[in-house]
């Protein structure tokens, strides 16, 4: 901010110090109790043996080793690295007990793909990357595996799952892909294959005569050369919520007696489901999307598919005959409930009431067979507020292997209102969140807030009376928790901070990542539904400046006083149809602790605080608050002293016109602790924190239309006082801050800022030193 900005905050006191502070870790996650877990590291410097025990300090070097050692109900946690080798699996787990490898997800943010390489690729001398023979009761998860021929071999066995993992098969011949991904033979039974990619490989799973009961879910499959899936003789095979590309070939095939199969909830391409720009296959009329040989007809559902419409291939041949037509197939056989040929490709999907219709979403039989609790990578159901819910079960669940949450909804200001508070018992049984503990939070048909229809939500949340320093992490309930942190505090500190997050089945969930106990608060500020207010995003303005006069008198707030700040007709703010205002506040110069809570003029004054400080200390919050008579209201409470009170403008609702919002799972779009992939530029960038005066710019939003990100930044590890300034990427920096820090200081903020075309934010690091920079978007908005 501007005044902020030229004193560089270089007498700042009561600041969090690095080092007792709590952020999501980076990584592996913690191990659990020795016994149960077994460790393999080849990385320079893990002092790894295969001759040792597989511990932390020693680890195995192979993955080999470990499969030689491990017994039921033991965990292999593999690194990150590359493991050039087949890993030949013979030991077995129990059903209670199972066997488990693990890999390790990467530090591409965002997404949860495996960093652990297994096989050698495609030129390697090894058949494959993991071999099972006879084993029965074994996990395998987070690998990428590639080797000279299937990636997988399932021999014999049972209870076999494979999960969240990239399989490719190998290349016999050129590039001509002559393997599938996954073998499965040697009458293997319940096999799963569940939430897995393909990264370029023949088909996906072959599954061989006598195999039974495999189980093929929540998969994104790109296939070529090769059948996506191929059943042969393998009767109860299910094939559920899968998308499949398959690049110019059939996609599924229940060959000779795999009767009793169930395929439903797939979105079926003999081209490609996720881009109509690629040119149709010259062969594309001989391809099917679904392939049933007469044999294996008895007994087999079909139901809930989406085909592409544009592939220029046959949905069906069922019995040797072919159909183009749910209808006719339908009464030829008197399958294909509620199957769809259309529209399979999602690019350009922007959920959004008028906006491109797809029959994918909210229309999947939830009481399928072998569907898993999440998507390809784990969102659960989301609700897509401007669409009816034709599915079964909750009738929310999409097809395919991808659950769309990014709905254009609108803003209702409310209260503010408290829905939260663990001291009393507010929203939850009373008590303080237990160290690692997660906090259910019902929103939705409580307070003015609507059963149904709501995407997301805005809180100001707090924490106070903290045990032991740690984060807290505001998420959709039901889905996985990210690693991501909303506030971070040191034992005994109070703190807030802005929270806009996604509601599912009525839901958020809080979650303590700290070893001691800590009490949360919440103020509900609003929420997002199919009606109510647009957002329009501005440049950073200074609407309010105490100590300079802007906005109001130029003399601090004392405690228990009441500024009246005018934002209607302000710096290109609307004079009429204003709901409320979005600001960026930050207080300075206290001369004792204290409290700011903003709320509507002329209206009583709620029992909630957007800002906590202590003496001496500058800190930022993000506020939206609700506007009247054109104006809002702040006013300092606790203590007895007084405080400089800045204000920027970050944007406004208004009753008509404004951008819609997208609410979206947390993800991470940047984290300078660990190396990361910059969209922007195409290029992994080195573990590095961001320089004196420098600018990183991050491609923090991947959807064209966006206008606006909803952020929550974290800085963390400054070495010198500071500032960070968010703004999108090309413009002129404003005179604004997002956070400000001392040395050492970890501190968290919503940001809600303009993006350029390409999706694009710079941050600017205004300190004499470093900083580690974190960033998770939450929301973007667009028309």
């Amino acid at each position: 901010m501007g005044g902020i900005i030229k004193t560089r905050i270089g007498a700042l006191t009561g600041a969090v110090v690095l080092g007792v502070v709590g952020l999501p870790a980076l990584g592996a996650s913690v191990a659990a109790a020795d016994g149960a877990n077994l460790y393999v590291n080849n990385a320079a410097g893990a002092h790894c043996s295969d001759s040792g025990q597989g511990t932390q300090l020693q680890p195995y070097c192979t993955i080999s080793a470990a499969a030689a050692k491990v017994q039921a109900g033991q965990t292999v946690n593999i690194a990150s690295g590359d493991y050039p080798e087949q890993v030949t699996i013979t030991h077995s787990g129990t059903a209670q007990a199972p066997i488990t490898f693990t890999g390790t997800i990467g530090p591409l943010t965002g997404y949860p793909f495996p960093d652990t390489r297994v096989g050698g690729g495609w030129n390697s001398s090894f058949a494959h990357g993991f071999a099972l023979k006879g084993a029965e009761h074994v996990r395998i998860r987070n690998v990428d595996v590639n080797a000279k021929q299937e990636a997988v071999l399932v021999d014999g066995g049972s209870d076999v799952t494979i999960s969240q993992s990239l399989l490719s098969g190998g290349m016999p011949s050129g590039n001509i892909y002559g393997f599938p991904a996954v073998r499965v033979t040697g009458s293997a039974k319940a096999v799963t294959l569940v939430q897995n990619g393909t990264v370029g490989t023949g088909g996906f799973a072959k599954l061989e005569s006598g195999v039974q009961g495999t189980v093929i879910s929540a998969n994104d499959l790109r296939t070529s050369r090769l059948t996506g899936v191929v059943a042969d003789s393998a009767p109860g095979t299910v094939i559920v919520g899968n998308t499949f590309s398959a690049q110019c070939h059939d996609v599924v095939e229940l060959a000779g007696a795999s009767t009793g199969a169930t395929v439903e909830n797939n979105v079926i391409s003999t081209s490609d489901a996720n881009n109509h720009l690629n040119p149709l296959c010259a062969e594309a009329s001989t391809f099917v999307g679904l392939r049933v040989a007469a044999e294996a007809v008895t007994g087999t559902k079909v139901a809930y598919n989406v085909y592409d419409a544009q592939d220029g291939s046959p949905a069906y041949s069922w019995a040797g005959k072919t159909y183009d037509d749910v209808a006719l197939f339908a009464a030829a056989t008197g399958q294909g409930d509620h199957d769809v040929i259309g529209e399979a490709e999602l690019r350009g999907w922007e959920g959004d009431s008028g906006g491109k219709a797809s029959p994918i979403v909210d229309s999947a039989d939830e009481n399928a067979p072998g569907m898993p609790a999440g998507d390809r990578f784990d969102v659960r159901a989301v609700d897509d507020p401007w669409v009816a819910d034709t599915g079964t079960g909750s009738g929310r669940r999409d097809r395919g292997a991808h659950e769309l949450d990014n709905f254009g909804t609108r803003y209702t200001p409310v209260g503010p209102v408290r829905v939260l508070d663990t001291r009393g018992g507010t929203g939850v049984d009373a008590g303080a969140v237990p160290a690692h503990g997660t906090v259910e939070l019902p929103l939705t048909g409580l307070n003015g807030v609507p059963a149904d229809g709501v995407t997301a939500v805005t809180m100001n949340v707090t924490v106070t009376e903290a045990a032991a320093a740690g984060y807290l992490t505001v998420f959709p309930h039901g889905d996985d928790r990210p690693t991501a942190s909303n506030l971070n505090w040191t034992a005994g500190q109070t703190i807030p901070n802005l929270v806009t997050v996604q509601v599912k089945d009525g839901k958020v969930s809080f979650y303590n990542g700290s070893s001691g106990t800590v009490h949360v608060l919440a103020d509900l500020l609003g929420y997002f539904s199919t009606t109510g207010s647009g957002f329009t995003s501005t440049t950073p303005h200074r609407l309010l400046d105490t100590r300079y006069g802007t906005g109001a008198p130029k003399a601090p707030l004392s405690a228990g006083g009441t500024l009246d700040l005018q934002v209607a007709g302000v710096n290109g703010v609307p004079a009429t149809g204003l709901t409320a205002v979005t600001l960026n506040v930050t207080v300075t110069e206290p001369t004792d602790h204290g409290y700011l809570t903003a709320y509507p003029h002329g209206g009583d004054r709620p029992t909630a605080s957007n800002l906590n400080w202590s003496k001496g200390q500058t800190i930022p919050n993000l506020v939206t608050v609700p506007v009247k008579d054109g104006k809002v209201s702040l006013y300092s409470g606790g203590g007895s002293g007084t405080v400089q009170v800045v204000a920027d403008l970050a944007g406004y609702f208004t009753a008509t016109g404004g951008d819609k919002y997208h609410a979206v799972a947390p993800r991470r779009v940047i984290d300078t602790r660990a190396p990361w992939f910059s969209d922007g530029i195409g290029e992994w960038q080195p573990a590095k924190p961001v320089g004196a005066g420098q600018v990183q710019v991050v491609r923090d939003v991947g959807y064209s239309n966006a206008t606006a990100v909803a952020l929550n930044v974290t800085v963390t590890g400054g070495t010198a006082p500071g500032y960070l300034t968010v703004y999108p990427q090309g413009a002129t920096r404003p005179t604004a801050s997002n956070l400000n820090w001392t040395a050492g200081l970890t501190i968290p903020n919503q940001v809600v800022v303009a993006t350029s075309e390409s999706g694009q934010n710079s941050f600017f690091n205004g300190s004499a030193g470093s900083v580690e920079l974190i960033a998770d978007i939450n929301g973007y908005y667009a028309p």
